[in-house]
């Protein structure tokens, strides 16, 4: 998996490309660290080359969201693809995240 970061005004965003299983949940992980010591409160997880995220990735995730709620911070996510949201959906974490279409609709309403 490749994550890539980078920034839009007051808003970071982490891109994901591949896989996010339990062998590559640890670099994301360390991502989300850097951002919150970094005092960064709004996160967007861009998915649109996501291709699988198992239940380790929903963790990782998970645990973000209640890191980051901590200082009223948020995380969001993007760009979806049918399958990643279908696991979204069967999980119960459509409840817990806002998720967006696209990047632009994302940014516009963080």
């Amino acid at each position: 998996m490749e994550i890539y970061l980078e920034h839009s005004k007051d808003v970071a965003i982490v891109t994901l490309k591949g896989r996010l299983n339990v062998s590559t949940t640890a670099e994301l992980e360390q991502a989300f660290n850097g951002l919150f010591k970094d005092g960064k409160t709004k996160v967007l997880v861009e998915c649109v080359e996501l291709e699988y995220i198992s239940s380790a990735g929903l963790r990782v995730l998970l645990a973000a969201a209640k890191q980051f709620k901590k200082v009223s911070g948020e995380i969001a996510l993007a760009g979806l693809s049918q399958n990643v949201k279908q696991v979204f959906e069967i999980s119960g974490f459509t409840s817990i995240f806002p998720i967006y279409a696209t990047r632009e609709e994302a940014l516009a309403n963080m």
